[in-house]
């Protein structure tokens, strides 16, 4: 009995292994017949020609003289320009330009008196511009709460109609200065305007 399964073992080791390079070649095989059956089939659609519009390499652009094929319609355009969005008596003052008015103001020699607002001008803060008239009177409670008197002022621009919330007027440039600094700090970005007042 032994004998005989030394010859059932040795008869199953004769057979030579397959060497590995054989198996690599028939899975490369194998795989370039699987991307072929891809390529051939519609289960991959844009590994094929585009069959789709072409470019015309025959068209040529129209010259400037002639009118395009495609006719646009005029459509009106919105233009916001800050002089119509604004009026033309209310001009935007630069900070340096505030701070530059106090400094003089500062310079001149105190008579012990503070100078009135222009007849023909004034300084005017503006802490928000709200299309709802709630949300402006929200505004202008919050700047009471902090000590600031403000008003809302309802103006229409375009057809629609904006609610400012407003400080001053004011009568001097350090005065100004001094409120918008006091704005900033807690947390209100005002513009500085001077406003005719004949508005």
């Amino acid at each position: 009995m032994a004998s005989r399964s030394r010859k059932q073992a040795t008869r199953g080791n004769s057979r030579p292994a397959v060497p590995a390079w054989v198996w690599l070649a028939v899975g490369v095989v194998l795989g370039l017949v699987v991307a072929m059956g891809f390529l051939g089939s519609d289960w991959a659609p844009m590994l094929r020609k585009n069959t789709g519009p072409q470019p015309n390499p025959e068209a040529v652009a129209p010259r400037e003289s002639e009118p395009p094929i495609v006719e646009t319609k005029d459509k009106p355009r919105k233009n916001y320009d800050f002089y119509s969005v604004l009026p033309e008596m209310e001009v935007v003052i630069p900070d340096s330009e505030i701070s530059a008015k106090a400094r003089a103001e500062a310079a001149q020699p105190a008579t012990g008196t503070t100078p009135a607002v222009s007849a023909s001008s004034r300084y005017l803060l503006q802490a928000g511009s709200y299309p709802s008239p709630k949300a402006a009177d929200e505004v202008k409670a919050k700047l009471a709460i902090l000590g600031f008197v403000a008003h809302v002022q309802p103006v229409t621009i375009n057809g629609k109609t904006w609610n400012r919330v407003r400080l001053g007027p004011f009568a001097s440039a350090s005065e100004l200065e001094t409120t918008k600094a006091a704005l900033a700090d807690n947390g209100f970005n005002a513009i500085a305007l001077k406003e005719d007042a004949g508005q």
